[in-house]
């Protein structure tokens, strides 16, 4: 992992640069992002960046023990003004109970809602029929998720192959111009506060891999713990470490799925940028 400041600075340049492929497989650089202000060393970072920060996003649960999706982008759809929707009309769009990143991604297109997709795998992976989560769905799912991924461009979708990390995440949401989605192991997430997860409906008496979508919009690095949105937990605000996040984040069932969203609706043209470095595909 990088140094703080060497993080910083590459991440809050303020000159355009644009993305290139360091070969025909592998992304170097992972897309531009505008932040208004710019540091050259590690000295000028606090007044940049504030030691927390946290977006009000209503919290809103989930109705069913599939659509957690549905219910985090409807509370980022309340988080930036868009009030005259529910969950129902959502999951009406979709027209499928088996909701993968990529349905998220269509849904947050179709209200012009500004936000960058990152994951590990372009398509649905396969490898993935060995958790008991996907066996029964993954063979009907191949098929169309794969042809959501390969329509992605042409609906003006922003895929990026690659993993963004924790210390990254936590810089976005510092700036206050981020919140996220991101798909977590929900056991692995859950495990130190299961009184207030609806447990026979996500885990069934079993502690294997369970796909869930969280909202990331919050960061404390006093205490290195980020706010989420749960729409499975009785909470309406709830603190997990980053050690636990990234653990859950990064399990083998999530293709590390994050939906980055902006919530900023400016001209991006005139804005300085930063650049990500993601792990490779």
């Amino acid at each position: 992992m990088w140094p703080l400041y060497l993080l910083l600075n590459k991440l809050l340049k303020t000159d355009e640069e644009h993305v290139h492929r360091s070969n025909g497989d592998h992304l170097s650089l992972v897309e531009s992002y505008p932040f208004t202000q710019s540091v050259t060393s590690e000295k000028c970072k606090d007044s940049v960046l504030p030691n927390s920060h946290f977006v009000e996003v209503p919290h809103i649960n989930q109705l069913r023990m599939w659509d957690c999706g549905l219910a985090c982008v409807l509370m980022v759809l309340r988080a930036v003004g868009i009030n005259n929707c529910s969950i129902q009309e959502l999951e009406e769009v979709c027209s499928t109970t088996s909701i993968w990143t990529v349905d998220l991604a269509y849904l947050l297109q179709k209200f012009s809602v500004p936000f960058s997709y990152f994951t590990v795998t372009l398509g649905a992976n396969p490898n993935f029929s060995v958790e008991t989560f996907y066996k029964e769905q993954l063979p009907n799912d191949l098929v169309r998720v794969d042809m959501l991924f390969q329509k992605a461009l042409e609906a003006g979708i922003n895929i990026q192959c690659g993993s963004i990390s924790g210390e990254q995440i936590s810089l976005l949401i510092l700036s206050g111009k981020y919140i996220a989605i991101a798909l977590v192991d929900q056991y692995k997430l859950s495990w130190s506060s299961l009184e207030d997860v609806y447990i026979p409906d996500f885990y069934s008496g079993s502690s294997g891999y369970t796909g869930h979508y969280v909202i990331i919009c919050g960061y404390d690095s006093v205490t290195d713990e980020f706010e989420i949105r749960d729409p499975a937990s009785s909470r309406k605000h709830e603190r997990v470490t980053s050690r636990c996040l990234e653990e859950a984040r990064k399990s083998f069932g999530t293709d590390e799925d994050l939906l980055l969203i902006s919530l900023e609706k400016g001209d991006d043209e005139n804005s300085p940028s930063i650049l990500l470095s993601a792990q490779h595909c």
